[in-house]
């Protein structure tokens, strides 16, 4: 049987995890520092988030840039760089989703960077140094708070690009689950979705013999499904407080040390955001179901434990563990297919095959294969 890769493991980001975290911000940044207080569209405003962190910040130096879009773009990534070099601004604080903590990672390296940045998002040139980067999570679902991993997307060339580094690793992460209680109800079930893939992506491969890694991921895995069978008390604090850690732990680092991984389902979908500009856990929804179905010999054994000890399913094929997770996408009203997304493109193949080539290899999918799921993604146009 094959066996555990070698690993090394350090995690520097101190979490501070449940409700009357904020005022901690205040002692978590030095007080020379000079903070760039980084957004989104600004309902921090109407959830008391930002009143709590202004006041947090009053002995601080800081300056703001709100309008951080969902798959943050590199044009307004760029106005932010302004101001954070005009202004000497040497820390960032990032509040909000994944969106607006993968565009903090970008101004932290970005910030003393004197050549194209672009260039280190795509590996071009190495990461040098970063700005320190502070979090207070907003919604559950990418764990980018505590992790070394960022994806920024430019328009003008139709590329989302996922860049990784120890150094973006944030310094602290505030996790308050009271936050996601107002939050509708479609960002929560992309939350759920983008951690249940973010989990599949490290387990859905082969056998290793990781008894530790397996069984932290199925727990994980059995968490986000209950927390789906349980959808309608998404507005209750205990039920936004194992989303919020699930999706963190999802993304940890640590149910992937040392086994196989395939991230074949984010290379197609990072292409579909890029294309369509569709949210990124629907992206998922629409080709994991299709790429597992066309990988189901290889994956076999690792499915029908999926069944077993996340689903509870006995004396099913793994097509039928497949389903399972389909089911799991339809009750939480996410999209199969672009078409269900209400994409009509007879176009799409062309256009995502086209795009693919700069992406990662996909995991053991020949060139029929790929055509055979980006087909069903695509969905029936007519």
């Amino acid at each position: 049987m094959p066996h555990l890769f070698n690993f090394d493991f350090h995690t520097p980001t101190d979490i501070y995890f449940g409700t009357d975290k904020l005022a901690k911000i205040a002692a978590l940044i030095p007080k020379q520092a000079r903070i760039l207080l980084l957004y989104g569209g600004g309902s921090i405003k109407k959830n008391g988030v930002y009143a709590q962190i202004t006041q947090a910040l009053q002995n601080h130096v800081w300056m703001e840039f709100s309008g951080i879009e969902p798959n943050p773009a590199l044009t307004t990534l760029n106005r932010a760089l302004e101001i954070v070099r005009n202004n000497q601004l040497d820390f960032i604080l990032a509040v909000g989703g994944g969106s607006v903590i993968d565009g903090g990672k970008f101004l932290a390296i970005a910030a003393q960077d004197t050549g194209d940045s672009w260039d280190l998002v795509l590996g071009k040139r190495p990461i040098e140094s970063a700005l320190p980067v502070g979090v207070v999570l907003t919604l559950a679902a990418t764990g980018s708070e505590s992790n070394g991993t960022a994806v920024i997307s430019r328009h003008d060339t139709h590329e989302k690009a996922v860049f990784h580094s120890p150094k973006i690793r944030p310094q602290f992460a505030i996790l308050d689950p009271s936050i996601m209680q107002s939050l509708p109800d479609r960002q929560l079930a992309n939350g759920l979705v983008d951690a249940f893939v973010h989990v599949c992506e490290q387990y859905l491969t082969y056998p290793v013999g990781a008894l530790i890694q397996d069984g932290y991921a199925e727990a994980v895995l059995r968490a986000l499904v209950h927390l789906s069978d349980t959808f309608e008390q998404r507005h209750e604090v205990v039920w936004c407080q194992n989303l919020m850690w699930a999706a963190n732990q999802a993304l940890s680092g640590i149910i992937g040390l040392g086994v196989p991984q395939d991230w074949a389902t984010h290379s197609i979908g990072r292409i579909l955001t890029a294309l369509y500009n569709i949210d990124h856990a629907r992206t998922l929804s629409m080709t994991q179901p299709w790429l597992l179905r066309e990988t189901v010999v290889a994956k076999e054994e690792k499915l029908l434990q999926l069944g077993r000890n996340v689903f509870g399913l006995s004396n099913v094929s793994a097509l039928d563990v497949i389903a399972r997770i389909e089911k799991l996408y339809c009750d939480l009203n996410m999209p199969l297919s672009l078409v269900d997304e209400g994409i009509l493109d007879e176009q799409a193949v062309d256009k995502i095959v086209a795009t693919l080539p700069a992406s990662p290899p996909l995991w053991k999918i020949d060139q029929a294969g790929l055509l055979r799921i980006l087909e069903n993604v695509r969905g029936k146009v007519s």
